[in-house]
């Protein structure tokens, strides 16, 4: 016996929404909701911190993926996630999508906590010179969260683009259409000229980077495995 929603408009889109894809964004919008109603709390308690800062539980490596800074961050993140994670998910099944977001999430998360690490060792150096500079910056350091599912979301473009690299995508602005395989180049590139020439823009380029590393590698793995056709 066969189950089907006759339902139309957006009733009928959610219902059809693949489980992970839709339980993913579900818990993304409750937990920005509550965000607005104690910020400093949710931030706190739930934004990733560096591990040495006061303000870090380890819950917040899991945690912060679900979490975002404003509204424009999260409608862009869960529009992005939405239409290449409905088209994933269909394509990976479920289980193995959900394992796939995690896995680009967390990997995200440890190439930033790396370059911070690597970061904060430079500012020790310079704080036992007596740089008041590097002092005031390593407590910035300390004191700053980062939070978002765009490490995740990274990861999913570029699963997307290793499964449908001829698929034509257009920008909105500018209205430029290439095929996903060099959007999601282009995309790689500029995040990494970014984070490495550092624009102090507030964007964790470097767990945009780790997502597609982490989503590219897990792709090749499962390819190799024959989990998944070319």
């Amino acid at each position: 016996m066969t189950y089907y929603s006759n339902r139309g408009g957006f009733a009928g889109f959610w219902a059809n929404m693949p489980p992970v894809t839709k339980n993913i964004i579900l818990i993304n919008v409750l937990m920005f909701i509550a965000t607005l109603i104690n910020q400093t709390f949710m931030v706190g308690t739930f934004a990733l911190f560096y591990p040495k800062s006061p303000f870090f539980h380890p819950w917040q490596i899991v945690t912060h993926m679900f979490m975002h800074g404003g509204f424009w961050h999260i409608f862009f993140n869960m529009y992005t996630f939405l239409i290449f994670g409905m088209a994933l998910e269909r394509s990976l099944g479920s289980k193995r999508f959900l394992i796939f977001y995690f896995v680009t999430g967390l990997g995200a998360a440890a190439l930033h906590l790396g370059v911070e690490y690597l970061q904060a060792q430079s500012l020790m150096s310079q704080i036992a010179a007596n740089s008041s500079q590097a002092l005031t910056a390593y407590h910035n350091l300390l004191s700053t969260p980062t939070l978002g599912a765009s490490g995740a979301v990274y990861g999913v473009l570029i699963g997307f683009a290793m499964l449908y690299p001829d698929t034509m995508l257009t920008l909105l602005f500018p209205p430029i259409s290439l095929k996903a395989k060099w959007f999601i180049a282009i995309f790689a590139v500029i995040e990494l000229c970014t984070g490495v020439f550092g624009t102090n823009d507030g964007v964790a380029h470097f767990a945009h980077l780790g997502g597609m590393l982490f989503g590219f590698l897990l792709i090749l793995y499962w390819r190799k495995k024959g989990v998944i056709s070319r």
